[in-house]
């Protein structure tokens, strides 16, 4: 792929624990987190549980089949451009024509954002800092 390449800068838990995120089935999301979100694998395992750890850029996060609800958690990932992001997204086969930005305000800082929600139900939120 030779397009620009939104790079993720840090990653925040919505529960606990980036490396530590439900899903019910590992074997059938991870595609989406490599062809689509552009993780790199960089470790499985099976026992106790099903996991897995990913990473892009300075980020890594964590799946594993631990019995948690995916419709409750996710990350809040700081990426440098969100409008690039959701173009490489797009192009690498996102399934959504508009990217509906939203503006957010965190602390003393606005967050160009934008949702992404993963097969599993892990919901994703790339923001772009504004000031």
């Amino acid at each position: 792929m030779n397009e620009p390449k939104a790079i993720l800068k840090n990653a925040w838990p919505y529960q606990q624990d980036t490396m530590n995120l439900p899903v019910r089935n590992l074997k059938i999301v991870l595609p989406f987190y490599e062809n689509i979100l552009g993780f790199r694998l960089t470790s499985r395992h099976d026992t106790p549980n099903s996991a897995a750890t990913l990473s892009r850029d300075a980020v890594q996060i964590g799946l594993v089949e631990n019995g948690g609800d995916p419709t409750q958690d996710g990350c809040f990932f700081e990426v440098d451009d969100v409008q690039t992001l959701f173009a490489e997204l797009k192009a690498r086969g996102l399934p959504r024509e508009q990217p509906d930005f939203s503006s957010q305000q965190h602390g003393d800082v606005r967050w160009k954002v934008l949702f992404i929600v993963a097969p599993d139900g892990l919901c994703y939120c790339y923001g772009e800092r504004q000031n």
